[in-house]
């Protein structure tokens, strides 16, 4: 073989040597940061690996010692690069003291002490006075678990004020504007007793409410404990997710086609092209970081995240039809998202028992909504109207995806003749299906 050749081969193999070595380190810093939950901003990790790699690399430099002082500083070169590469994931590169978005312009938003503990962001859309004035106040728990309102919900919530109902939504804990919780307190048992301390606050006797996704849960097992029950003069159950750990771990099919995978990819900045969020947000949605992680506080993982970070979730929220036509669901300004408080509440209602037992003694009126293109699992809603005798009527919305009131066509308009037609006791503008008879054929039908 020429020599020219044999120089070649020998660097080739000497810079595979190096980026084995630069991944082996970077590897082992991620698992490191696994193990010790990121102790330290991940600085006891970076330490260690950095260590490990310096001890190995003076081994390597002795044994090459006959060499020239250059030759013997190579084999350091991977430890320098693999710190720092590394080191990314230890600086933050946003605020570690939490940012709330700016006041909305288009309502004033309140604050609320609750009798929980919480402080929560309060948004009132009175009735117009045109006409009769709704009696009840009708109380929107929105999605997330723990994020801001959109401002698309928030249009739809003045379109219902418009229409005689006096509306109010507040943030849930950590979302939004409301204020932060210690990590171990996002529990969703804390989201239930929240909304009846919500309601007792607002002091207008019982309310309507409305609870759309993960709001849904909420109020769902609002409805299995006859206390806060007995604050809820009707109840909408809109797309709601598993409503305890049972249902949380059935597996099934969802909706019709979704745009996920159709849509284009979503524009704007990404957390998780940071290497710091990357890896945070990655390991915890993976199993491997708690939500508390000492690698990121929670308010920096707050101000980290971006609505673009959310990718096909959104997307997953509409129609396949509507793939290209998807509209703004919310601003730059106005997002926020808690990735950690969410997973968290998640994780509490995987963890919880069966609510069945007592969802069967509820006897609070009760509507369920489900969307034709829904990305939930179907057995989701199907458990909320099998287990609740107080559900009347379930009104299956065609043409709409997971969120039904987008503000495309008429849907935001079908939506509320749904919703104000069960608040007044009026026949529904859909059938009532599924009915419980009809859920094993519902299912089946993979409607």
């Amino acid at each position: 073989m020429p020599t020219s050749a044999l120089s070649l081969v020998r660097i080739t193999a000497r810079l595979l040597l190096a980026l084995a070595a630069v991944v082996t380190l970077v590897v082992v810093f991620l698992a490191l940061i696994a193990l010790t939950d990121g102790a330290a901003s991940g600085l006891a990790a970076w330490a260690t690996t950095l260590g490990a790699g310096t001890v190995l690399a003076l081994w390597r430099s002795r044994r090459g010692r006959r060499g020239t002082w250059r030759a013997r500083l190579v084999p350091f070169l991977p430890v320098i690069v693999a710190a720092a590469l590394t080191a990314t994931v230890c600086i933050p590169t946003v605020p570690t003291a939490r940012q709330y978005p700016p006041a909305l312009p288009s309502v004033s938003t309140q604050y609320w002490s609750l009798a929980t503990g919480s402080r929560v962001a309060v948004y009132h859309y009175p009735p117009a006075k045109t006409g009769a004035p709704h009696p009840v106040p009708l109380v929107y728990l929105h999605g997330g678990p723990v994020r801001g309102i959109a401002m698309q919900d928030h249009r739809f919530l003045r379109q219902l004020a418009r229409q005689g109902y006096d509306v109010y939504a507040y943030e849930q804990a950590g979302g939004g504007r409301s204020a932060l919780l210690p990590m171990d307190q996002y529990t969703i048992s804390r989201s239930v007793r929240d909304l009846a301390a919500f309601v007792d606050r607002l002091d207008k006797g019982k309310a309507d409410v409305l609870g759309f996704s993960s709001g849904g849960v909420v109020l769902t097992r609002a409805l299995a404990d006859p206390g806060v029950a007995a604050r809820l003069h009707r109840a909408i159950i809109a797309e709601p997710g598993p409503m305890d750990g049972p249902t949380a771990h059935i597996t099934g099919h969802k909706g019709r086609a979704s745009a996920r995978g159709l849509a284009p990819a979503p524009t704007g900045p990404r957390s998780t092209h940071v290497p710091r969020y990357a890896v945070a947000f990655g390991l915890m949605r993976l199993g491997l970081l708690t939500p508390d992680t000492q690698l990121l506080g929670q308010a920096e993982g707050d101000n980290a995240f971006t609505a673009a970070d959310l990718g096909s979730d959104t997307a997953s929220a509409y129609c396949a039809r509507d793939a290209h036509r998807i509209p703004a669901e919310d601003t730059a300004r106005n997002f926020s998202f808690s990735p950690a408080a969410s997973l968290r509440i998640q994780q509490t209602t995987k963890d919880s028992p069966s609510v069945a037992p007592l969802l069967r003694q509820s006897r609070t009126p009760a509507m369920l909504m489900i969307a034709e293109c829904s990305s939930q699992v179907r057995q989701w809603a199907t458990a909320v109207l099998a287990n609740d005798p107080a559900v009347q009527r379930t009104q299956y919305m065609p043409g709409v995806g997971h969120h039904m009131w987008n503000g495309l066509d008429d849907n935001n308009a079908r939506a509320a003749a749904v919703i104000t037609a069960f608040l007044q006791d009026e026949p529904a503008p859909l059938p009532n299906h599924p009915t419980r008879e009809e859920i094993p054929a519902f299912l089946r039908d993979h409607k």
